[in-house]
């Protein structure tokens, strides 16, 4: 375990495994890092590899976290690692390392983007927030269920038997139920960024986007509009592969990421 102090004061924390070149994972939401352990198993032979629990995500912490306090914890395990490592941002991780990127880019070596929701027009969260809107009605309500599923179908936009099918598996993973809650402060805090693009822009750093061929469309549209507007990014499909490929295809994740450090190293 890796451990040190945000500019907010609060504690970070970090599963630290491995040894060779950094590579620094932010995890997807509601997850602690754990989902990516069998692409992390992979990578350790050449790699140190280090999974940051996210701040959003910490449930002994106050929250809602911001962006900026979930960029002071990727900063601070960032240079407590020592040297410039590799960042892999998955999800709404992905947005957290770009916007790291955009803070100090000096810490990272290039980053690989899992499919960021990025807000390109309008927010993730619909018009006047509506979307998180009913879901938060429904954990008022008792029904973890019914929210994870307006988030899986309306915000994802999975079709609508994959979003119920989330709501029934949410019913015996209580781990997961705790943590829709911070889903939707995670969603709120991306919304609130806004249109960054501008921003992104700037970003020097190597950059592979990443995505699979059966995620959401609006994945790959906002792939697109990073891909127009990041100096130095390339793309990678996963064929076969959703917004799920850390946990369904582990290797060729592993795989599409140590290729990319190898290139950019040499």
């Amino acid at each position: 375990m890796l451990t040190t102090t945000a500019p907010d004061g609060t504690e970070v924390r970090a599963i630290d495994e491995g040894r060779g070149p950094a590579v620094l994972i932010l995890h997807p939401g509601m997850d602690d890092g754990r989902s990516w352990g069998k692409v992390a198993a992979r990578l350790t032979p050449r790699h140190r590899v280090v999974r940051l629990h996210r701040r959003q995500y910490r449930q002994d912490l106050p929250g809602p976290a911001t962006i900026t306090q979930e960029v002071g914890h990727v900063l601070a395990v960032a240079r407590e690692i020592g040297s410039p490592s590799l960042l892999i941002g998955h999800s709404s991780g992905a947005v957290v390392a770009l916007e790291s990127l955009v803070a100090a880019p000096e810490l990272f070596t290039g980053a690989v983007l899992y499919e960021p929701p990025a807000v390109i027009g309008t927010p993730l969260g619909g018009p006047n927030g509506e979307n998180i809107t009913r879901a938060r009605q429904a954990i008022a309500t008792g029904r973890s269920g019914r929210a994870l599923r307006i988030f899986m179908r309306d915000v994802v936009r999975f079709p609508a038997w994959l979003a119920f099918l989330s709501g029934v598996c949410l019913s015996v993973m209580l781990r997961l139920r705790s943590l829709v809650p911070q889903q939707l402060d995670d969603t709120e805090a991306i919304d609130r960024l806004g249109v960054r693009l501008d921003a992104y822009a700037r970003i020097a750093t190597p950059v592979l986007l990443l995505g699979g061929d059966r995620s959401p469309a609006h994945l790959s549209e906002r792939l697109d509009a990073l891909a127009r507007v990041l100096p130095r990014a390339e793309r990678a499909v996963l064929r076969g592969q959703g917004h799920t490929a850390h946990g369904t295809a582990p290797a060729e994740v592993a795989e599409a990421v140590g290729s990319f450090a190898a290139r950019i190293a040499g």
